[in-house]
């Protein structure tokens, strides 16, 4: 398959900072002499968005193993998205409600996964908010404040107790027609572990930076050449995006960052975001911006959703126990537009705030 070329775009959340010291990354065409440094980058589009991997120019293989890097998220957007009827979270939507539908090992995973989260979060976060997102016009369009019956519909129509999963048979079922999975808010962040994971099985040992367009990333290892370093990621200023916030430092680890900047209508004069609320069946006003560091791109995904409508109180909730995630909240500070950060369960090794 041949995939158009693409870069990212410099206003994208996460910026992979120059690392003090190390050389830029190299063209895998022109350098025959990689240093243990430089890194290679492929990107394609997939999910509505752009991937990029960075991988260690000196590995061998690297290119091929960009490639199968990329493949693999290709493979996954095939089977998650609901954008295609033949896809497999597609044909759930259209017959679990008359059945048990048996499931793919990974995407039953990751509905376990989904429910557990939704539990844990009080129900900030929810997989089935796909007839909300068709009644708001974020599905297809267009964007448009629904009717109240429209909404009552949809309401009706949102709420994992909808979802019956069986791990014997592996198999998912809904009580109601019209329930509709939407794995918008965490397919993404899955779709890069999977990727990482590609890496992790290549027969030659190397670290990896792979990240999904504005908001989802995983951090492999250390950077190439910096034995037992961490990645380090700018955070865009939602309010001043060429002044970067501060500076994540990451290794094996996911970042997943909300904002209602990405996708959001005016209508009668107001704003209405894309993040909904499952428990409202209505767009959240929450902060400027979320970010959550955790173990997996996918809990990091799930979890900046739940913690941008739980607000910083649940979020430091969780936090507190759940020591392994971090949260990073943005918000209008004072007057002269310089914004106001506040963090859970990040150290200074974590997140280094810009001066």
């Amino acid at each position: 398959m041949r995939h158009p070329r693409s870069s990212v775009n410099r206003r994208d959340l996460l910026r992979l900072r120059r690392l003090h010291g190390a050389t830029p990354v190299s063209n895998p065409v022109s350098s025959d002499r990689p240093s243990s440094g430089d890194l290679i980058k492929a990107t394609r589009p997939a999910m509505g968005s752009y991937f990029e991997v960075r991988i260690a120019a000196n590995t061998p293989g690297a290119a091929d193993l960009a490639g199968q890097v990329l493949d693999r998220i290709d493979e996954l957007e095939t089977q998650l998205t609901v954008y295609r009827d033949d896809s497999e979270v597609s044909r759930l939507n259209a017959s679990a409600h008359l059945g048990p539908i048996e499931v793919e090992p990974g995407l039953f995973r990751l509905l376990e996964l989904a429910l557990e989260l939704g539990k844990a979060t009080g129900g900030a976060y929810d997989v089935t908010t796909g007839a909300l997102s068709a009644a708001w016009g974020f599905f297809k369009g267009p964007k448009r404040v629904p009717s109240r019956q429209l909404l009552a519909d949809a309401r009706e129509r949102t709420g994992q107790h909808h979802l019956t999963l069986d791990p014997e048979r592996r198999t998912v079922t809904f009580d109601h027609a019209g329930v509709a999975i939407n794995l918008g808010s965490i397919g993404k962040g899955y779709a890069i572990d999977s990727a990482a994971e590609v890496v992790k099985e290549y027969w030659w040992p190397t670290s990896a930076l792979i990240h999904g367009g504005r908001s989802s990333l995983y951090a492999l290892g250390s950077p190439p050449g910096r034995f037992g370093d961490r990645w380090e990621i700018a955070v865009r200023n939602p309010f001043q995006p060429e002044t970067p916030l501060g500076i994540l430092r990451l290794r094996n680890r996911g970042m997943g960052t909300s904002g209602t900047d990405f996708q959001q209508f005016e209508s009668e004069g107001r704003i209405y975001g894309h993040i909904l609320d499952p428990r409202t069946g209505e767009p959240a006003f929450g902060p400027a911006s979320v970010t959550v560091l955790a173990p997996t791109a996918t809990q990091a995904d799930a979890l900046s959703t739940a913690f941008f409508l739980l607000g910083p109180d649940g979020a430091a909730a969780y936090v507190a126990a759940h020591p392994e995630v971090g949260a990073i909240f943005v918000n209008q500070g004072d007057a002269d537009g310089s914004p106001s950060i506040v963090t859970f369960g990040l150290t200074d090794d974590d997140f280094l705030r810009a001066p």
